[in-house]
């Protein structure tokens, strides 16, 4: 039993995909979108550990992200029904508006914009965050510090759960268990999950995302985890960088949501299996290969390309 109300929900579903985009490969899905109404997908996953930790307190959770962050919008609904305070501080100037920012603030998180430089600093492990709190209006709270994407190494654990949940629901270990890719702790949190079975195909949704290499072996040292070296990071399927979607892709989603029946949005898992079509298409994977991926949720984030 979770310490914390708010984990105690079923495991996802694995499903068969079949789909004409796939020819030659035998596709499930780790349908993670439907664990949990607004926390959802890989979120979810990630903030299960951290939160777990602070149960019996009353914590100000302090997080960052862009404007139509897929973590500040879980933190905000976690925080919210746990009754606990929230600050985000986001990338931007302080006219930024979105529709992610206007659930978080309507939920009680509190939104602090920083520039770009500043965010970027952020990023140190130096407790930077604390210059841009929002005294005196929270003095003396508990501030606990979640990092970017909620990427950190307790994290990992929530992550690592998912992958003998898939097993015992499909009765097999798949050949390969792709994912995207934005912080590398989804992937090193499969890494660990898998123990050295099988691999672990990351595609990164980032330009020039070879530096992940460092940080998931960090992630995985930083949670006593072994050097799980079986998985594959694929960095040429980005579609431009970060947030970018150009028309195929969007129409790609589109046809793929309306062949299958599941949502799926164009900044993670829609670059996902955008991939694995061409994958199969030019015959990079051999035909049988069984695969399971990872459908991370995030679908708020689609609003920003409505």
């Amino acid at each position: 039993m979770s310490a914390l109300p708010l984990f105690n929900f079923p495991v996802s579903p694995c499903q068969r995909l079949e789909s004409r985009f796939f020819a030659g490969l035998e596709v499930w899905i780790k349908r993670d979108d439907l664990l949990h109404q607004q926390v959802s997908g890989n979120k979810f996953r990630k903030l299960k550990y951290p939160l777990q930790a602070l149960a019996g307190r009353s914590p100000c959770l302090v997080t960052m992200g862009g404007p139509w962050s897929n973590h500040l919008h879980a933190t905000a609904h976690a925080a919210a029904l746990l009754g606990w305070r929230a600050i985000g501080l986001v990338r931007g100037a302080p006219e930024v508006q979105s529709a992610t920012l206007d659930d978080c603030r309507q939920l009680g998180m509190h939104i602090v914009c920083v520039t770009r430089e500043e965010y970027r600093q952020l990023r140190q492990p130096d407790d930077r965050w604390r210059q841009h709190l929002p005294a005196p209006y929270f003095a003396g709270a508990d501030y606990v510090w979640l990092p970017e994407g909620g990427s950190s190494a307790a994290a990992l654990h929530g992550v690592a759960e998912l992958v003998d949940e898939a097993i015992d629901q499909i009765r097999f270990i798949p050949d390969s268990i792709v994912l995207a890719c934005g912080t590398g702790a989804t992937l090193a949190g499969v890494l660990a999950g898998l123990r050295g079975r099988s691999q672990a195909v990351g595609i990164a949704v980032l330009k020039n995302a070879d530096y992940l290499y460092a940080d998931i072996s960090r992630l995985l040292q930083q949670a006593s985890y072994p050097a799980h070296t079986n998985y594959q990071l694929l960095t040429d399927y980005h579609q431009g960088g970060y947030g970018k979607a150009p028309p195929a892709l969007r129409q790609f989603c589109s046809e793929f949501s309306q062949e299958t029946g599941i949502a799926i949005e164009p900044v993670y898992t829609g670059k996902v299996f955008y991939a694995l079509m061409q994958m199969a298409q030019s015959g990079e994977w051999r035909g049988g290969r069984r695969v399971l991926v990872l459908h991370t949720g995030g679908l708020q984030g689609a609003r920003g390309f409505a």
